[in-house]
């Protein structure tokens, strides 16, 4: 009996301060004036969970808006479909993690970008430079005879090769290069003009070389081979004085 009504007591005076904290509340609360109180009572009473949780909610939806928003900033919208395939937002270099889409990540490959496209520069040189000693070649292997044609034909081939190779190389840096920030703006441009003459080249390229192996067994082939060497070198030649404009 004794502890019942200590029991009894206890949860009176646990009453009786529960109840004074309300009123003290309760008083703080209507001094906002009836209109909140009727507000307050119009929406139901809300909880300090119900309060964290839509804040919290609406934090990590800005959060994700402004993550989304800055990784897409992070790349232009157009790209090369090497570029894509490789530095795009599902690239094989992202999925393999090798290169995570971060602005940090970004600007070393902007870094990595600079190097390519420099040394794309350097060997636009190089080719272009054995673009002229094969048509000076290719003009007196087509007047040669004898040991002369031989030596001069060999050398033609190795010639070749060297240019395959260079050029090929030169390609691949413009291809595979990590995409610029933002993309190529509308309208005309000397960069714009350099792409499609690389179109052009590249065509002139390929038939030179397939025509090259057509004339060993159809030397009515020599003139469009020549045209198609001409035609490559120009357009190369092109392709680089652009840029310098």
């Amino acid at each position: 009996m004794r502890y019942f009504l200590t029991g009894l007591a206890n949860l009176l005076l646990v009453s009786l301060t529960t109840f004074g904290q309300t009123t003290s509340t309760t008083g703080v609360t209507s001094t906002a004036g009836a209109t909140t109180a009727d507000s307050a009572r119009a929406v139901g009473k809300v909880t300090p969970a119900d309060t964290s949780a839509p804040g919290s909610s609406a934090e990590d939806l800005l959060a994700g808006l402004t993550d989304s928003t800055e990784t897409q900033s992070l790349l232009p919208s157009k790209m090369l479909f090497t570029q894509r395939a490789f530095w795009g937002p599902k690239g094989l270099l992202r999925v393999l993690n090798v290169a995570p889409l971060t602005t940090e990540s970004r600007a070393k490959e902007l870094n990595v970008r600079r190097a390519m496209l420099v040394t794309h520069q350097i060997g636009g040189f190089v080719t272009l430079a054995g673009f002229v000693a094969q048509g000076l070649l290719g003009a007196k292997l087509y007047n040669a005879t004898g040991e002369s044609y031989f030596t001069t034909k060999r050398w033609h081939e190795r010639t070749a090769m060297f240019i395959n190779y260079s050029y090929g190389t030169t390609l691949a840096l413009s291809l595979f290069t990590p995409p610029p920030i933002i993309g190529s703006k509308r309208g005309f441009s000397t960069i714009k003009l350099h792409k499609y003459l690389a179109i052009v080249h590249l065509t002139g390229m390929i038939t030179t070389n397939v025509l090259a192996r057509m004339i060993q067994e159809n030397y009515q082939l020599k003139p469009y081979h020549r045209a198609a060497a001409y035609t490559t070198f120009i357009t190369y030649a092109a392709s680089i004085i652009a840029l310098k404009f």
